[in-house]
């Protein structure tokens, strides 16, 4: 699928991460996280694996962690995919 338009999902709570979708060429994964040193590579590996179940090959995503486990960069990820699609009206439930 090709992004439309870039989007923003997430705060910079604790325990949380914000995510901004754009338009690029191939995956490009900008990591802003205190963990990264630990925990960089899972992180990079929930978005990818994220934007493959949607289809998307070219993207560039700016991820700004504030210790967000999992599920939450999962949810993050799968609002700003939508948004980004301009298909917040019609979520992917296979995806869930």
């Amino acid at each position: 699928m090709e992004i439309k338009q870039t989007a923003l999902a997430g705060t910079l709570e604790s325990s949380d991460v914000q995510i901004t979708l754009s338009q690029g060429q191939g995956i490009t994964i900008d990591l802003d996280s205190s963990v990264a040193d630990l925990y960089g590579d899972q992180i990079k590996q929930v978005v990818k694996d994220t934007l493959a179940t949607y289809d998307i090959t070219d993207a560039q995503v700016k991820v700004v962690d504030k210790g967000a486990l999992d599920c939450v960069i999962k949810a993050r990820m799968m609002a700003v995919i939508q948004r980004s699609l301009d298909t917040v009206d019609q979520p992917n439930w296979e995806v869930l």
